[in-house]
Parts: structure tokens; sequence; C-alpha cells
């Protein structure tokens, strides 16, 4: 089983900031070292959660595993490997990683994101991102004067997507500047407002600034467009939120923090 070495140092480190269970239940025992229940339990967890099931196969490859670490890491310790400065700073620092995890698993624990901040939240993104997609065309050249030029030649009868396949500095325009069928919130915001300003037809009558450059954006069609009901998209919400949530809590943590 292709377990990684950090993974495994993690996990062993844990035993450092888990309370001492006297009475608990030994899985196995190395040259009278217990490997407790509790550390394959939490291993198998580990590993489920990247995808394979629980099995009993997978128990007693973990239970080998284990097996084989405890005699390395006992021959180890035997020849004060773990006294050497390199072996404890990698201890120091896979320790300070589960306390770290252990921090964020037990604030989203004990700060649930409720029904109604991901209601509010599912309704904030349904309104910003609107109820339709757009089939667009664009041309993309670096500068102002370029862009207007554009504008002005295809408002004389010239062929925006024979000008996009001349002109244009995007990829598309093998395409004659076909971007496809798209939500306005795909595309950076200031090509994304222009575009919902845009009729069926229409281009913007001046240019539109990017990062990337000077746009000149035709809308070819539009259609409605069917958003993903609460419950299909309420599991991202919730990521999301808690990760915004635990971001705030440890930046409150980083800034009252005395660092010298």
């Amino acid at each position: 089983m292709k377990i990684a070495p950090l993974l495994y140092a993690l996990l062993c480190s844990a035993l450092l900031v888990l309370p001492a269970h006297a009475a608990e239940e030994a899985a196995t025992k190395v040259n009278g070292v217990t490997i407790p229940q509790s550390r394959i339990d939490a291993f198998a967890k580990m590993q489920t959660a990247q995808g394979q099931p629980d099995t009993p196969e997978l128990r007693t490859r973990i239970r080998d595993y284990m097996v084989r670490q405890e005699v390395l890491a006992q021959e180890a310790t035997r020849r004060g490997l773990d006294k050497t400065p390199e072996t404890a700073s990698q201890l120091d620092l896979a320790r300070q990683e589960v306390l770290a995890n252990a921090f964020v698993q037990d604030y989203v624990k004990k700060n649930p994101v409720s029904d109604e901040a991901l209601k509010k939240e599912y309704e904030r993104v349904k309104a910003d991102v609107g109820d339709k997609e757009y089939h667009a065309r664009h041309i993309l050249v670096k500068t102002e004067d370029e862009a207007k030029a554009v504008i002005a030649q295809i408002k004389k009868g010239g062929s925006f997507q024979k000008i996009a396949a001349e002109k244009s500095e995007d990829a598309s325009k093998s395409n004659g500047g076909d971007l496809g069928w798209s939500g306005p919130e795909r595309y950076v915001p200031q090509f994304g407002a222009a575009l919902k300003k845009l009729k069926k037809g229409q281009m913007t009558d001046t240019p539109v600034q990017t990062q990337f450059g000077w746009h000149v954006i035709k809308l070819e069609e539009e259609r409605a467009r069917k958003f993903p009901a609460f419950e299909e998209v309420k599991p991202q919400i919730q990521n999301q939120l808690q990760q915004q949530a635990v971001g705030k809590a440890i930046t409150d943590l980083r800034n009252k923090a005395k660092v010298e």
C-alpha cells in the first residue's frame, strides 16, 4: 500500500497531542509497544477519505504497514536517530501540522454554517451570475487605438469573424473570435459587464479594457440559464463559507500574535 511518509509522520505525531487512554483497545503490540486501534481507525479514515473502501483487507494492510513502521521507528530510536537535529526538526514540524489541523477541525465543528447563511449565499450567487447565458465573440488587440480602428472597420461593413482571424491576439482568432456559450461571471469583470449590456447581434461601440488588452465584443445570441437547485450546490457553498470563516479566524489569530 502506497502511503506518503509525511502522512505517516503526521499521524504518529498526533499521539503527542492526543490524551493517553490506558484502557484503550490495542490493535497489536510490537516488542511490547502498543499500536492502538484508534490509530488504525484514524489511518483508515484518511484512506477512505481518498476514495478507498473500508474493507478488512485495507485494515490488514494498514496494520502490516504500521507494524513495519513501528519496527523501524524503534530501531531508529535505539540508534539515537530521534535525537538528531534534522529528525527532531521534522518531528516538531509534523506535530505543528497536526495541531494546526486539529484547530481547523475543532473550529469547523464548533462554528457550523447555518442553513440560513447557506441559502443567503445561494441567492447572492444566483443574483450575481444572472439568469442568462451568452454566445459571444471578441477581437483582442494591444492598444485602444487599434480597437477603435477595428470598430470603425466593422461599422463600414467589415466581417467581424474575418477581422478577428486577421488581427485578434487571442486563441479564439482561429474561430473568428468565437468564445462559445458562457455566463458573464466566467469572464473578467469588465468584459462580463460589457457583455450583459449588449443586445443580440450588437457590438460594443467603444473598446473594453481588461488586463489582457483592448476588446471589441459582439453578442451573437443569448438564452435562459438554468441555475442548479439549492440542494445540488449546498455542499460546495458550505465548504466555501467554512473556508472563508476559517481563513478569517486564522487571520485574526495571526494579527493578534506577537511576532518578533
